[in-house]
């Protein structure tokens, strides 16, 4: 079960948009794992998501954006939700990504259902840029197609006016918005809008890239909820930055930020799809060997993991950790 902050239990069987309105731990995202043939590998994929929720994720997002959604096969894609269900045995929700064109985007959607996760993280349409009507449709199309609630994410290809996310919080099926824009007045406008025209619960998350960096600017207009990759490879920055941030401790979220998070998102600029390789670098340098990416990303430099495992010491070491 996970703990409110009153300390009240949310058992499993709760609706998903109970199960993650509460701040018990990061959101997880964890890397999908390969072999040296390239495949997928299972067993190490399982030890991954295993050690999150060990570790005190509040839920797995599996198959999105850190995992390589867009580099899975759809047999692939489902045996790996099918497998961090198994793993979270129901201790936390699994929301299992679904993207590309409608149809695809609800067959991906269908075989999540199947596999058992707990929601869907709708992402951007591929390629095309098309106008809130088709956007509407499209998501409220994947909404109807399974039981399962649904996230929509809003970047790219996919921006959202403050009137379309209100009829997107009318919909059935669709709890909440993660945003991977950062406009942050355009943000305060969907808030207010749906707060006014569409009240209810409908949930909001930070999902830029190494969402800490910009958490305390979310949270002032009232987001509480953040993806962290960071969560991937060091487990106790990321517990120890959300707790600062639960119990106002600005002090030490200050800390981790300016000594961690401001050096790595640095880093992370050093190189195009970092965001996921330079995550998966730091999964191999704590000792779980997950993998290369797959084209079309690429291996980060060799000096950049060798900042990266600097990096890791030296924000544990802000901890007080042995290193």
């Amino acid at each position: 079960m996970s703990a409110c902050p009153q300390g009240e239990p949310v058992p499993p069987a709760a609706p998903l948009a109970e199960r993650l309105s509460i701040p018990s731990g990061p959101l997880f995202f964890p890397v999908t794992a390969y072999g040296p043939d390239g495949r997928v590998a299972l067993d190490a994929y399982r030890a991954h998501v295993r050690h999150g929720i060990d570790h005190g994720a509040a839920a797995v997002f599996a198959c999105c954006g850190t995992g390589e959604f867009h580099a899975l096969t759809p047999e692939e894609f489902q045996e790996l939700v099918r497998a961090a269900v198994e793993e979270s045995a129901g201790r936390v929700p699994v929301v299992a990504g679904a993207g590309y064109g409608t149809a695809l985007a609800v067959r991906y959607a269908r075989l999540a259902e199947d596999a058992g996760a707990d929601g869907l993280l709708a992402m951007p349409p591929y390629l095309v840029v098309a106008g809130q009507q088709g956007l509407l449709r499209h998501y409220r199309e994947l909404a109807a197609a399974t039981a399962l609630p649904v996230v929509v994410y809003q970047r790219d290809n996919a921006v959202f006016t403050p009137e379309t996310v209100v009829e997107l919080a009318r919909t059935d099926g669709i709890i909440g918005l993660k945003d991977g824009l950062g406009d942050l007045d355009l943000m305060q406008r969907v808030v207010s809008a749906v707060r006014t025209e569409a009240p209810g619960d409908f949930l909001y998350f930070n999902g830029l890239p190494t969402a800490e960096q910009t958490q305390l600017a979310y949270r002032g207009i009232g987001i509480h909820l953040y993806s962290s990759a960071v969560f991937c490879f060091v487990p106790e920055i990321a517990l120890a930055f959300h707790r600062a941030l639960r119990e106002g401790d600005d002090t030490t979220a200050h800390r981790v930020l300016d000594g961690f998070y401001r050096p790595f998102v640095e880093l992370r600029a050093q190189g195009a799809g970092y965001a996921v390789s330079l995550v998966k670098a730091g999964v191999r340098l704590r000792g779980l060997d997950v993998g290369e990416v797959r084209p079309p990303l690429h291996e980060p430099a060799d000096e950049h993991v060798e900042r990266l495992a600097r990096l890791i010491e030296h924000g544990r070491a802000l901890l007080g950790e042995d290193v």
